[in-house]
């Protein structure tokens, strides 16, 4: 009876067991690998175009011309003619001065002269009749001759109560005011020429063959949002400053619409080479790997890793020399990180590579 009850509970036990156990193909297999989700890319196709080599640097805007009108005489500012900001040109009178006293000046001294004159005239008359020495006739040449330079003097000097502009420009500064009292070289205005305007850009020597007169230079300015000023280089130093290691270099920039002003601080990227009608990508899809330059193309669904040989590179897009072709879906987005053969999945259709980088460059801002 008792091996009876012990067999029957050894059965329930193995029926149990077998129901606790998994059936085949019911579980986890820790042999398998778990699949991989493939990477989400943005590609685009490369295209064609004309591209620059640039050499880009900083530097203030200058004038050109400039230059602090002082008195030459000294007296009252009886009139104001100009103000800041008015236009002038050269030898315009822009202030007159109180010119009593020298114009007294100018009649004494004219007076003087023309008694000399007389006396001069009269003298001749009896050199030719035998009646004066030549040695006193000479003599009163001299005094005709001082006392001509003394009324030009006086006049010259009742002429400098007219405060004239040295150069054409514009009125940038005024110093005097109606009423004032100047002496002689107390500055009276600042005239600033705007025709031209002008940069000087100091250059590391390594770029000294590429830069020369003519080249055109496209200036940004900050004040000056989306608008770009095309200028020109008009002189090379041909020296080399040893202590820096750089030469200058002088950017003419001529600006009708007058939108430039000195002291605005500009970028000026210099052309200097030019290749037309070449391949590029966004900048941005090309990989640094120590000496290689590669790209991530999409082939079959799969990422697989392209080198590349680039060239010029300007407003994010870089020259593709070798390596790639037109048809080749290039990866713009999400190749960071990348593995060779990996899957990818194309989150948007494929775009040009001008509308990846304008894409890539609203999404910087």
């Amino acid at each position: 009876m008792k091996r009876h009850r012990f067999a029957t509970a050894a059965l329930a036990c193995a029926v149990l067991l077998g129901a606790c156990q998994p059936q085949d193909g019911e579980g986890e297999n820790p042999d398998e690998e778990e699949e991989t989700a493939p990477v989400p890319v943005e590609i685009a196709k490369p295209v064609r175009g004309d591209i620059y080599a640039i050499y880009s640097g900083t530097a203030p805007i200058e004038a050109f011309a400039e230059a602090d009108v002082i008195a030459k005489v000294e007296g009252e500012v009886r009139e104001l003619f100009v103000e800041e900001g008015d236009d002038v040109e050269e030898g315009q009178i822009m202030a007159r001065l109180d010119g009593d006293r020298l114009r007294l000046e100018l009649n004494e001294s004219r007076a003087q002269l023309h008694k000399m004159e007389r006396d001069f005239e009269r003298n001749r008359e009896l050199r030719g009749k035998g009646l004066l020495s030549e040695g006193d006739f000479e003599k009163l040449r001299f005094d005709l001759e001082a006392l001509q330079a003394s009324f030009n003097l006086a006049s010259l000097e009742l002429g400098y109560t007219q405060i004239r502009a040295p150069i054409a420009g514009v009125v940038s500064e005024r110093y005097i005011k109606r009423g004032n009292t100047v002496r002689v070289g107390d500055p009276a205005f600042r005239v600033t020429g705007f025709e031209p305007l002008v940069a000087y850009l100091h250059v590391p020597e390594r770029e000294y063959r590429r830069i020369r007169a003519g080249q055109p230079v496209v200036i940004e300015i900050d004040a000056l949002a989306d608008q770009r000023i095309v200028a020109e280089v008009t002189r090379v130093s041909p020296v080399v400053d040893p202590g820096t290691g750089t030469f200058k270099i002088t950017v003419e920039i001529r600006d009708e619409q007058r939108r430039i002003k000195p002291g605005m601080f500009g970028r000026m990227n210099i052309v200097y080479d030019q290749h037309v009608n070449v391949l590029q990508v966004p900048r941005s899809a090309v990989i640094d790997d120590a000496d290689t330059e590669f790209v991530f193309v999409v082939r079959d669904g799969k990422a697989v890793r392209q080198v590349v040989e680039t060239g010029y590179g300007e407003s994010g897009m870089i020259e593709i020399v070798d390596g790639l072709t037109e048809a080749d879906d290039v990866v713009v987005v999400g190749q960071i990180g990348l593995k060779e053969d990996a899957d990818v999945s194309v989150i948007d259709a494929p775009q040009t590579a001008d509308e990846a980088a304008e894409a890539v460059a609203d999404g910087d801002d």
